[in-house]
């Protein structure tokens, strides 16, 4: 299982934190963690890319929101690249 982030951008919104991204899990790769810089996630958008419809939602595998820089756990369909948001602090 190989799972990367890229294109990592950082942005802030009145008193919100916005991090967006693009998520690759390789090799048979079912999800990873999203490494971040927050103290508080307190929303999580998954997007996966492709053209066709997605089998199976990717879904968050923590409880929001997620305090102390904790990385974000996300399960995904094998070998699915898509993109994220969080929004925090």
């Amino acid at each position: 299982m190989a799972f990367a982030i890229t294109e990592k951008k950082i942005t802030v919104f009145g008193d919100k934190r916005i991090e967006t991204g693009v998520y690759t899990s390789t090799a048979s790769g079912t999800g990873g963690n999203i490494t971040h810089g927050m103290q508080t996630v307190e929303n999580v958008f998954l997007q996966p890319k492709g053209s066709a419809v997605v089998a199976g939602a990717p879904a968050v595998n923590e409880t929001l929101p997620l305090t102390g820089n904790t990385p974000i756990t996300i399960v995904t369909e094998a070998d699915e690249v898509g993109t994220y948001m969080l929004i925090g602090k």
